[in-house]
């Protein structure tokens, strides 16, 4: 079980968060619970740093920022022990999670879950601070934006569990953002695959490396809510899914940036070298488009999106390169969003680029990039846009309430 920030936010909502761990314990379950840091404890911790250093060291960043989780999990132990169970608090490096030496985006490289099994051998409810671990180095590491949903997945993996419960602030995972699309519809099943790629087109329910680690190793993910106790979305392999829809969501992102550089010499082994630099420099370089010269010995362009805010980071990385490689700009545009179709019934469907590209051009919206995959396509576009374009799909693709027949996978599959 993983609870979200939100969801352990205030006393009252972590008491409450303890009173359903204890339930799931009571049906004769040995639970493990994750928990996140509560409300904007991490956003608070990143402003202290910020406050003494302009540019905080990120080996004492992730030692400040696993502060956040700690607090959580020795809070609801507290809670759940007054309840009448036992309860253990561990922190991710006494969970036994080891990760590699990246600071602030560590990877999971192992979970040497032997005390958490021993500690659920003996009855103990067992909470795991989330988001964090210990790298090679024995140093303190945390895994990234979203990282207590990984660390959920990966201890489900490693004590074998039968499913890893998500619990968060919204209901399951929608055919698109509630908050932008009035009428969208929950969905009851989603495979990896279209998780994923919702995941890294701007879909915030699930982390994407947990989703990764999930389909790689497994792992059932129930995603629903910390407040009502129906189901949610069921996250399964695709083989398990009863349908596959033409177009199953329409996901975006207002987080965008382009990088674009101007007068990029044309031979070989220089797009190599940009790109080695920035994943160096643990940059996410997501669409990329190079403009081929007109004549041979011309001068190419170089279009790629990152992050935002990994913006600064990724001019910092290229700025020293130009000389070098003789580039002429680095020019920025830190205003882009994305919109992206999601569905594995487009393998066999032809027509569906015609009508994204139909359906944004009747809204008068201009696009900038494109980039496709079996089951998915990407179009960057100006931030303005994407509230719009989102409700102009989800129409076009008719995604809402009633036009699709539910499924109920989980009377037979899932113990709710």
């Amino acid at each position: 079980m993983k609870f979200g920030g939100t969801s352990v936010a205030d006393a009252s909502r972590l008491r409450q968060a303890a009173r359903r761990i204890v339930e799931r314990a009571e049906e004769g379950n040995r639970v493990v619970a994750v928990l996140s840091a509560r409300g904007q404890t991490t956003d608070e911790l990143i402003r202290h740093a910020e406050e003494v250093s302009p540019n905080p060291h990120p080996r004492e960043l992730d030692m400040l920022l696993s502060t956040g989780e700690r607090q959580s999990c020795a809070l609801c132990a507290m809670a759940i022990n007054d309840l009448g169970h036992r309860a253990l608090s561990l922190t991710g490096s006494q969970a036994g999670i080891v990760t590699d030496t990246s600071h602030t985006r560590a990877r999971i490289l192992q979970v040497r879950a032997e005390r958490i099994n021993e500690a659920l051998d003996g009855g103990w409810i067992v909470l795991v601070a989330g988001f964090q671990g210990v790298s090679t180095a024995r140093d303190v590491t945390t895994l990234g934006r979203g990282g207590s949903d990984t660390t959920a997945v990966a201890l489900a993996d490693a004590v074998e569990a039968e499913v890893c419960e998500i619990y968060t602030d919204v209901a399951g995972v929608f055919s698109a953002d509630p908050r932008v699309v009035a009428d969208a519809r929950k969905l009851a099943v989603v495979s990896f695959e279209e998780m994923l790629e919702m995941a890294a087109s701007g879909a915030r329910v699930l982390q994407l490396r947990a989703v990764e680690y999930g389909r790689t190793h497994g792992v059932r993910i129930h995603v629903r809510s910390s407040f009502d106790g129906a189901p949610g979305t069921l996250v399964v392999g695709e083989e398990e899914t009863m349908e596959q829809p033409l177009i199953t969501a329409v996901t975006h992102s207002t987080g965008e940036a382009r990088i674009t550089l101007l007068g990029l010499p044309d031979r070989p082994g220089i797009a190599g070298q940009v790109f080695t630099a920035l994943a160096e420099a643990n940059v996410n370089v997501d669409m990329i488009i190079q403009n081929e010269p007109e004549s041979e010995g011309a001068s190419a362009d170089l279009s790629f999106t990152v992050p935002r805010e990994d913006l600064r980071l990724a001019r910092e990385t290229l700025d020293p390169m130009k000389d070098t490689l003789g580039i002429s700009t680095v020019a920025e545009d830190p205003d882009m969003g994305r919109v992206s179709i999601v569905g594995a019934g487009m393998r066999t469907h032809p027509g569906v680029a015609a009508k994204v590209f139909s359906t944004l051009g009747a809204e008068g919206i201009n696009i900038e990039m494109i980039s496709t995959s079996p089951i998915k396509i990407s179009c960057v576009i100006r931030e303005d846009d994407v509230r719009r374009a989102v409700q102009a799909l989800h129409a076009a693709f008719e995604l809402g309430p009633g036009t699709i027949e539910p499924e109920d996978p989980f009377t037979s599959r899932v113990p709710v």
